[in-house]
């Protein structure tokens, strides 16, 4: 099993909010969340199909968007780290080869 896009998943949603936040740019943070997560789905398509690339990617981004909320409750980084723990591990176990 490649570790890779999961890798990559994880980088885009944990980087994007990094850059933003460091850079005060959000659009910048964006791109980077974008980048990533096209990384990724090419790299799930390729191990386990487009239905699944497709699932995953709309999990990356609905865990992208449910960050937000989130982040009022726990925090911006607690929220952040959860989102992208629960990516990781769908990746981990939906992303796998065919």
């Amino acid at each position: 099993m490649s570790f890779l896009p999961s890798a990559i998943a994880g980088t885009g949603l944990i980087g994007g909010f990094a850059t933003a936040r460091t850079t005060k740019n959000r659009p910048l943070g964006g791109a980077v969340l974008a980048a990533a997560g096209t990384g990724a789905f090419l790299l799930w398509k390729a191990n386990a199909g487009t239905p699944r690339a497709a699932a995953l990617t709309g999990l990356y981004l609905a865990a992208f968007g449910a960050s937000h909320p989130l982040a009022k409750k726990i925090g911006a980084w607690p929220a952040v780290n959860s989102v992208t723990a629960a990516v990781i591990l769908a990746s981990m176990v939906v992303g796998r080869r065919k």
